[in-house]
């Protein structure tokens, strides 16, 4: 598998960062679809792209952390992939020549108006990661997914309603023990990753 941290094109600007919310007139926001190792392949609109035949694409997911703590958010109800759903901080999908660190740092604003300067530079923990999962209702996620953490450092998240139900800061220990515990109670690459111990010990303080 490729290390996809610069993204599927290498590094550029993305044309449409500042409309990752696409509101009406916007062009559609694309992703980036992937060939089995890893190679882009071609894009489709994002709003069409999840189905129960989702094609493999790039995405990423990421992690907040602060003082020893992790920040975990509700999937709002009205996400068309499950909606209500307690996961890791964000994730989000690098568009066409869009380097991931800044999709990272676009999808932050965007979901959670955490602005560029209150995060540090995106660590990326887990290159290689990637999954398939299929939500209750038959609608499938299929992505190679490299893992960032970053480190807050400004005020507290204010979450965009349309992305994020809720938020809960908890602490990283008691985390991993309460996804080994109950798994059912969050979503599956958020298991997935967990499970891997780079991750882990990049969400631990003093590790």
């Amino acid at each position: 598998m490729t290390d996809n941290s610069e993204g599927p094109d290498g590094p550029a600007t993305h044309p449409n960062s500042a409309n990752a919310g696409q509101p009406a007139g916007f062009a559609p926001e694309l992703v980036v679809l992937a060939s089995p190792d890893g190679r882009a392949i071609g894009t489709a609109d994002k709003a069409s792209v999840h189905s129960t035949t989702t094609p493999l694409h790039f995405a990423f997911s990421a992690w907040v952390i602060r003082d020893g703590k992790v920040l975990l958010t509700r999937r709002a109800l009205s996400k068309l992939t499950w909606p209500g759903v307690w996961t890791n901080s964000f994730c989000g999908h690098p568009g066409p020549g869009e380097e991931t660190r800044a999709a990272v740092i676009r999808r932050a604003a965007f979901e959670l108006g955490i602005e560029p300067t209150s995060l540090s530079a995106p660590r990326l923990v887990l290159p290689d990661f990637s999954y398939r999962a299929v939500d209750s209702s038959g609608i499938v996620e299929y992505e190679i997914c490299p893992v960032y953490v970053v480190e807050l450092t400004g005020p507290d998240p204010q979450f965009n309603p349309q992305e994020v139900d809720s938020l809960a800061w908890v602490g990283a220990r008691e985390l991993i023990e309460a996804a080994k515990a109950a798994p059912f109670a969050f979503s599956q690459w958020m298991i997935e990753e967990l499970a891997h111990p780079e991750l882990r010990a990049a969400l631990i303080p003093d590790h």
